[in-house]
C-alpha cells in the first residue's frame, strides 16, 4: 500500500508526472481544483562536461494543500480535518499536467462560480510535441 499523505485517489500511479486535484471544505461545500507534480526535475551543469546531470527529488504532494491563500487560511481556521483531499487524474508529462488542470477548471467554470476557491487561471500551454509530429506533413 502507498502512503498518499491526506490524499484520496482509487488507484495510486506512483510513475505518473502529477496529478490533478479537488479538495473540499466540508463546512461550506467550496472546493478548489489545481495541479501537483509528484515529482521535481533537477539539471547541473558538470564543470568540462557538454552534458548536464538530470536528478529527480519527490515533491512536497504529500502535505501539500494549494496554492490559495483563501484555502490556506480556511483550512487554519477549520482544520485539515474539514476537508477533502481527491486526486482526480493521474497525468504522464507537464503538458497533460498544464492541460488536463485548465480544461476541469474551464469546465466547471471556477473563476465565475463563488463555490470555488480558485480566483484566476494561470496557464500557457501550446500544442504538445506529438501533435507536431504526427501533422509535419499536412503543413
Amino acid at each position: 500500500m502507498n502512503d498518499t499523505g491526506h490524499w484520496i485517489c482509487e488507484k495510486f500511479e506512483p510513475e505518473s508526472f502529477g496529478f490533478i486535484y479537488i479538495i473540499t471544505n466540508l463546512k461550506n461545500n467550496r472546493k478548489y481544483i489545481g495541479k501537483k507534480q509528484l515529482q521535481f526535475r533537477k539539471k547541473r551543469k558538470l564543470k568540462h562536461r557538454k552534458n548536464s546531470k538530470i536528478s529527480f527529488s519527490e515533491s512536497d504532494w504529500k502535505t501539500y494543500t494549494g496554492s490559495c491563500n483563501e484555502l490556506n487560511q480556511d483550512l487554519e481556521k477549520y482544520g485539515k480535518e474539514n476537508f477533502k483531499f481527491e486526486i482526480l487524474k493521474f497525468c504522464k508529462n507537464k503538458w497533460e499536467l498544464a492541460y488536463e488542470e485548465i480544461k476541469l477548471q474551464i469546465e466547471k467554470e471556477v473563476i465565475k462560480n463563488s463555490e470555488y476557491y480558485n480566483g484566476i487561471l494561470n496557464v500557457r500551454i501550446a500544442k504538445p510535441k506529438l501533435y507536431w509530429y504526427k501533422n509535419a506533413d499536412q503543413g
